[in-house]
């Protein structure tokens, strides 16, 4: 898979950590920043990784600040994502074979890199169950997204 991911100065250094783990994992990276300290606005690079997933670009996107809410939440502004905020292994299989999300939000202030690799293993490795209970779900939360959105 072509996995997009991005972070802000709250988060790029567990992005560093996970780049090579998921590329031992055999999946290309698409590194959108950023790499550095300085104070930089999540939702900067929470929009081209929201953009390559959604355009099919890239399969599934990884967002990265402080504690991942800010970029959680940038990212579900974003037509056709569904992004969640994990910081445990449970969860992240959870997402994937109940709501089929295609980003996934960590904080690097909230998780060590240790962690944070395995749920990203879990969570690249999960299929979705594609129950009728859970596709009914997701059918019904992109309905929602169609019938408060902006654009047509």
């Amino acid at each position: 898979m072509k996995i997009a991911i991005g972070a802000d100065h709250g988060g790029y250094r567990l992005k560093d950590e996970l780049v090579p783990i998921i590329e031992a994992l055999g999946h290309e990276i698409e590194d959108v920043g950023c790499d550095c300290e300085q104070s930089v606005d999540y939702p900067d690079y929470a929009l081209p990784v929201c953009e390559m997933v959604a355009s099919g670009k890239a399969d599934r996107g990884i967002l990265i600040c402080g504690t991942g809410i800010g970029m959680s939440i940038a990212a579900n502004k974003y037509p056709g994502i569904r992004c969640a905020l994990v910081h445990d292994i449970f969860s992240a299989k959870a997402t994937r074979e109940h709501n089929d999300t295609n980003v996934l939000a960590m904080g690097e202030r909230v998780i060590g890199p240790g962690v944070a690799g395995e749920i990203v293993k879990v969570w690249l490795e999960t299929p979705f169950s594609n129950a009728g209970r859970h596709a009914g779900r997701i059918d019904k939360v992109m309905q929602l997204e169609k019938r408060f959105s902006i654009h047509p």
